[in-house]
C-alpha cells in the first residue's frame, strides 16, 4: 500500500518510468532506515578523515615524523643503510630516509580533489553496503576508487620532489658508494614507484583511523546526522 502511495505521487511529479521504477525498488529500505541519509553520513565521515588526518600529512614531518606512515627504507636498502652506518656514513643515510618522507609530503598534496571526486560518486547501495561492513569500509571504498587516480597523481610529483631536493642526486651517491664496497650484492631500487605506494599507504591508513573513531567513539560523532547514521551501525 505504502508503495503504491509513493508511486502515485512520484507520477504526479512526471517521473520517467525508469525512475519510478527506481524509486519502487528503493522504498522498503528507505522506510526501514527511517529516511537517514546514510551516504550523507558516509562523505561527511570520510570527509572528516581526509580534512582532519590527511592534510597532517602534507605539513613539513607529517610523515617523517609520525610513526605510523613513516616511510622507510626498502628490504633491499635496509642492508645500504646499515652498512653505511657501519662506515662512518650515517648523516648520508639519515639524509636519504628523510627525503623519501619529503616526497611523500609533497605528493599527498594532490590527493583531495579526487578524494573528493570519489565521495561525490558514492551511491546509495555503496553507503548501505559501507554502513553495515567493518570499521574501515568506508576508507576500502575509497581506497578501490581512487588508488589508480592517486598514483598517476603522486608519481610525477614525488619524482619532481627527488629533483628539486636533490634526492635524487643523494641516492644516486649512496647507492653508488654502497655497490663500490667489495663483495656486496649490487642494488639499483626504483625508489619513486616505492615512495609513491607508501604515500598512499600512509593516506588510507590515517583515513581509517579516523573513520574507526567514528564507528566506535560516540564523541567522534560531531554532527546529528554522523550521530543518527551511525547509530543505525552500532544497532546491526
Amino acid at each position: 500500500m505504502k508503495k503504491a502511495f509513493f508511486l502515485s505521487i512520484a507520477g504526479a511529479t512526471l517521473l520517467s518510468c525508469a525512475e519510478l521504477q527506481q524509486v519502487a525498488n528503493q522504498l522498503p529500505t528507505i522506510l526501514e532506515q527511517g529516511n537517514v541519509d546514510i551516504a550523507g553520513g558516509l562523505k561527511e565521515a570520510l570527509h572528516n578523515g581526509i580534512s582532519k588526518q590527511v592534510v597532517k600529512l602534507t605539513a613539513t614531518d607529517g610523515f617523517f615524523k609520525n610513526e605510523a606512515v613513516k616511510i622507510l627504507l626498502p628490504d633491499e636498502l635496509q642492508t645500504v643503510d646499515k652498512k653505511l652506518r657501519q662506515i662512518g656514513l650515517s648523516s648520508l643515510a639519515d639524509d636519504g630516509l628523510r627525503i623519501l618522507n619529503r616526497a611523500a609530503e609533497d605528493a599527498v598534496k594532490e590527493a583531495t580533489p579526487i578524494f573528493v571526486d570519489a565521495v561525490k560518486n558514492m551511491t546509495f547501495t555503496d553507503a548501505k553496503n559501507i554502513l553495515m561492513g567493518n570499521n574501515t569500509a568506508a576508507t576500502t571504498y575509497l581506497q578501490s576508487s581512487t588508488s589508480t587516480a592517486l598514483y598517476s597523481k603522486f608519481n610525477p610529483v614525488i619524482k619532481n620532489s627527488f629533483s628539486k631536493v636533490g634526492a635524487d642526486k643523494i641516492w644516486s651517491n649512496i647507492i653508488t658508494k654502497y655497490n663500490s664496497i667489495p663483495l656486496v650484492k649490487k642494488v639499483n631500487p626504483d625508489l619513486t614507484d616505492y615512495t609513491t605506494n607508501k604515500a598512499m599507504e600512509g593516506v588510507f591508513k590515517m583515513i581509517a583511523v579516523e573513520e574507526q573513531d567514528i564507528r566506535t567513539n560516540l564523541n567522534a560523532r560531531t554532527s546529528d546526522l554522523l550521530k543518527k547514521v551511525f547509530a543505525m551501525q552500532d544497532s546491526k
